[in-house]
């Protein structure tokens, strides 16, 4: 009989933090800093498209879905983290780790799948513009977004299913600020080959997958781009495109980071910095991105301001 077992555990500990105690309080200053600029950020995105009219359009109903899948990624890990920073414990329960692993897993996904569904998007207003308010109807965008949140919420729980078989014996401490899924993984003195194969089929699928097609998407828009005959033309086509750009740069760039430094590091300090690359940081910038990039965002951004302060 096993001496221990995944019923024997109550608790994780979220260590990722606690080598540096003199620190504490400036980390708790940094992500609360962060998570307030993401909320607000986000947040202010999502009332600009609906208060104005001319941005109910395809591809700002997939950026405010964007949006809101920002606050909840950074939802998932910020405020545990800062409440464990505040009252100095590290510990997470066995079901609240778990459900940390299933969240960051879904919005993590969902960012992926938006972001090509954003590229789909782009690439039928450029390649097909006399088509693009047929094809990319209300029915189809909702339908979208419903398959991506659908599927990225089956493959969080498979993933969370596959863990609770999973034997705890001794090891609890988790080197980072939120329970992740290969870290959990490690520290279970189970066989769990099915686990990280399972993992790495999943990144496969959800991120090589969707990269390329956001790739072949780019592609053929800038083939297309390239027979406009006008510069000014050109330029135009090519500003709708940057904001998206630069946010799939920012996402696959920091997931990148994640995965190299995985491969040749497992310090908690490298995970903190690794992990909020791609759970904190591109949350709270894609905000900015889009609001400095559109014209659209920036003059509705500027009239929701101004109405909020003149008349509140």
């Amino acid at each position: 009989m096993e001496s221990a077992n995944q019923t024997g555990i109550s608790e994780f500990f979220l260590i990722g933090l606690i080598y540096v105690p003199e620190l504490q309080p400036l980390f708790f200053d940094l992500f609360l800093s962060m998570y307030l600029i993401t909320i607000i950020g986000n947040l202010l995105i999502i009332l600009a498209v609906s208060k104005d009219s001319r941005l109910h359009t395809p591809m700002y109903f997939f950026l405010c879905n964007l949006s809101f899948t920002d606050i909840c990624t950074s939802t998932t890990t910020v405020p545990k983290l800062l409440l464990n920073i505040q009252v100095h414990d590290q510990s997470i329960t066995y079901i609240g780790c778990l459900s940390q692993v299933c969240f960051i897993l879904t919005f993590c996904v969902l960012e992926s799948c938006l972001l090509t569904v954003m590229a789909y998007d782009r690439y039928v207003a450029i390649c097909q513009p006399l088509r693009y308010t047929i094809i990319m109807n209300p029915f189809l965008c909702i339908c979208l977004v419903l398959l991506s949140l659908i599927i990225s919420t089956i493959n969080a729980l498979l993933h969370t299913l596959l863990v609770l078989p999973l034997s705890f014996c001794t090891e609890q401490n988790v080197p980072n600020f939120f329970c992740e899924l290969g870290q959990i993984t490690k520290l279970s003195c189970s066989d769990t080959f099915i686990n990280i194969l399972f993992i790495y089929t999943a990144t496969i699928v959800f991120s090589v997958i969707p990269l390329s097609g956001i790739i072949f998407s780019y592609i053929q828009i800038v083939s297309s781009i390239l027979k406009i005959p006008s510069v000014g033309g050109r330029h135009k086509a090519f500003s709708t495109c940057g904001s998206h750009l630069s946010v799939v740069s920012l996402f696959y760039g920091t997931g990148l980071g994640v995965y190299m430094n995985a491969s040749v590091s497992n310090s908690s300090i490298s995970n903190v910095i690794t992990s909020m690359m791609y759970s904190v940081v591109p949350q709270m910038l894609n905000p900015f991105i889009y609001s400095l990039r559109s014209k659209e965002i920036k003059g509705s951004l500027r009239q929701l301001i101004i109405g909020i302060i003149c008349f509140p």
